[in-house]
């Protein structure tokens, strides 16, 4: 670290920006395979969050693909990088009173501890959305397994990248199992208790 930078604090806090908004600020860290059903998930979280009167952000692996981390590939680093870039951010937004709902593969149990360190552990829920590699592969909605199993994208997670999975999720979706209906209401109930 830089010696020359210093943090700035306000006069406002979060707890002051959590009573103004009714709400607690936190992340909930949506971790599984591609085609697990993360993003689409958060989506349903998001709009019935809103319909409640919850502010509420969605962040998603591939749109912060388009500006925040372009600049990064798939190797192990730029993963690790991206997931620690992203980790911060939703600190921050939580810090400002929003509920994030916060969608990457994220496939390291390190990048996950670290994004759960940036928000702080009472602020932050893992949330597994399990689903096999061979159901992933047979919902393939982006058609990136078949490519990957052709060599076409390397470091694909499941395929060619190891994914880790969570050891001691706050929550576990398992969306071989549960309707889309069911899992919004298992991350609704997370959040609201």
């Amino acid at each position: 670290m830089v010696d020359n930078i210093k943090w700035h604090s306000g006069k406002i806090d979060k707890a002051a920006r959590e009573e103004l908004l009714g709400q607690q600020g936190m992340v909930l860290w949506f971790t599984g395979l591609s085609g697990s059903g993360k993003s689409t998930i958060a989506v349903e979280v998001e709009k019935e969050l809103y319909r409640r009167g919850r502010a509420s952000y969605r962040l998603d692996g591939d749109n912060l693909r388009f500006g925040l981390n372009k600049d990064l590939g798939f190797t192990a680093e730029d993963r690790e990088e991206n997931i620690r870039r992203i980790g911060e951010v939703a600190a921050l937004f939580a810090d400002a009173g929003l509920i994030i709902l916060a969608s990457f593969i994220s496939p390291y149990r390190v990048g996950r501890e670290a994004a759960r360190e940036a928000a702080g552990a009472e602020n932050f829920k893992e949330i597994y959305v399990k689903a096999s590699v061979e159901a992933c592969a047979k919902r393939d909605p982006k058609g990136l397994y078949a490519k990957a199993k052709k060599g076409a994208i390397e470091n694909f997670t499941g395929i060619s990248a190891p994914y880790e999975e969570p050891e001691d999720p706050d929550l576990i979706v398992d969306t071989e199992i549960l309707s889309l209906e069911e899992s919004v209401e298992m991350v609704l109930d997370l959040i609201l208790k």
